[in-house]
């Protein structure tokens, strides 16, 4: 299902979900570790409930995801939930863009952003066999071949 909301200026859809996770904070001056439900997800962040205030720009790491996987982001906003003080809406960004929660049909927006992330998702994870040659091959093109081959020398030898 998806959110509307008054301002239509969206990077990705954002979807009504609840997804259980382990949240905790890389930040040592600041702990923080519970296991939260997310409520709200996109390919660029989420929103989950917690029991506490977490500070904006704190580095958090999500684990715990379907699929086993975990992803890091950082606070980018947090609201109390009510008046009572007892839960906190807390709105992460994450550094990694695309479907890291594990959703079967994720909205057509989420596949673009996922593209052009500076490291797709779809990139290899391992070298194929031809990939020592194509490097070498690299190697003696721009912006690689600023001597000849055979000119160059450590600048520590004569």
């Amino acid at each position: 299902m998806e959110v509307l909301t008054p301002k239509a200026v969206r990077r990705s859809t954002r979807l009504r979900v609840e997804i259980p996770a382990s949240v905790i904070s890389l930040d040592r001056r600041r702990p923080y570790g519970e296991r939260c439900t997310l409520l709200i997800v996109s390919a660029q962040g989420c929103g989950f409930r917690s029991s506490e205030e977490l500070q904006v720009g704190t580095p958090i790491m999500f684990s715990g995801l379907p699929g086993g996987n975990s992803v890091t982001g950082q606070v980018a906003s947090c609201v109390p939930l009510g008046n009572d003080g007892q839960y906190f809406l807390v709105g992460a960004s994450l550094y990694t863009h695309g479907n890291v929660w594990g959703i079967a049909d994720p909205p057509e927006d989420w596949r673009v952003v996922a593209k052009n992330d500076p490291i797709p998702a779809s990139a290899p994870r391992t070298a194929e066999p031809g990939a020592a040659a194509s490097l070498t091959a690299r190697k003696k093109s721009w912006p690689y071949n600023l001597f000849p081959e055979g000119a160059e020398t450590h600048p520590g030898h004569k």
